[in-house]
């Protein structure tokens, strides 16, 4: 049995740097990534579309996501989470500056 260990909330993101996504688990149809962002958004104009369901859960700080359907802005604080649907357009719109906001996203075709 090969063991893998880690812990969420280590490894960090710095502001004038990039996200750090780190992949936890990969298989056929399945991804786990932890990604950390400190006042990381998507670029102007970038909308993320994933053939792909994406179950993504904030596990610390804060962020706002945006849909691009509707126009709806989803204010999301720690434990909130979302299922985002295969190529439902969707970006970043704010996370914490000073603080590390912390996601857990699950990848996986329905």
């Amino acid at each position: 049995m090969q063991l893998q260990t880690g812990n969420l909330f280590r490894g960090e993101a710095k502001r004038d740097g990039e996200e750090r996504i780190d992949v936890l688990v990969t298989g056929q149809r399945l991804n786990v990534e932890r990604i950390v962002s400190m006042g990381h958004t998507s670029p102007a104009g970038f909308w993320y579309d994933d053939s792909r369901a994406e179950w993504v859960v904030l596990l610390s700080g804060a962020a706002v996501l945006e849909f691009e359907e509707d126009a709806t802005l989803h204010d999301m604080r720690p434990g909130d989470y979302v299922l985002i649907g295969p190529h439902c357009r969707h970006r970043v719109a704010w996370t914490h500056e000073t603080e590390q906001t912390v996601w857990l996203a699950i990848y996986h075709e329905p």
